[in-house]
């Protein structure tokens, strides 16, 4: 039986195959939660009157954070649904990613190990790493 962390069992052709319907799923699942937060926003929403848009005001903890976007998601607000629907969008790349470095693991190719670590450092330093005031 081959072991399942081996290159002997992941052929480029697997990872590849792998890596694109990782990359459909993320989409077309992002798109769902999206679609159907819009049509529930214009259902709840759809008769009310037109926001004034002479006073800004910014966006709470439910939309900016990713607790509130998950309770607010998980309690149907309509707006957090689709919060929620954009960030497993974002999330698809960086899987995309992550799964390319364990296929360069596999494969022991230093310098390619080396570049994706160094991408997906960078995103996920522009993603947390932010300075939120």
């Amino acid at each position: 039986m081959k072991k399942i962390f081996s290159k002997v069992f992941w052929a480029d052709k697997d990872v590849e195959q792998l890596v694109g319907q990782m990359l459909i799923t993320g989409v077309l699942t992002a798109s769902i939660v999206v679609l159907s937060g819009g049509a529930l926003y214009l259902w709840q929403h759809g008769k009310g009157g037109v926001p004034d848009y002479r006073v800004f005001a910014g966006e709470g903890v439910g939309f900016t954070t990713f607790s509130g976007i998950f309770k607010g998601a998980f309690k149907f607000n309509t707006r957090e649904i689709i919060q929620l629907g954009v960030l497993v969008l974002i999330a698809t790349p960086i899987l995309r990613v992550a799964c390319s470095l364990f296929a360069f693991i596999l494969e022991r190719d230093k310098l390619y190990i080396f570049i994706t670590m160094i991408v997906l450092c960078i995103i996920l330093f522009s993603i947390f790493g932010g300075i939120k005031g």
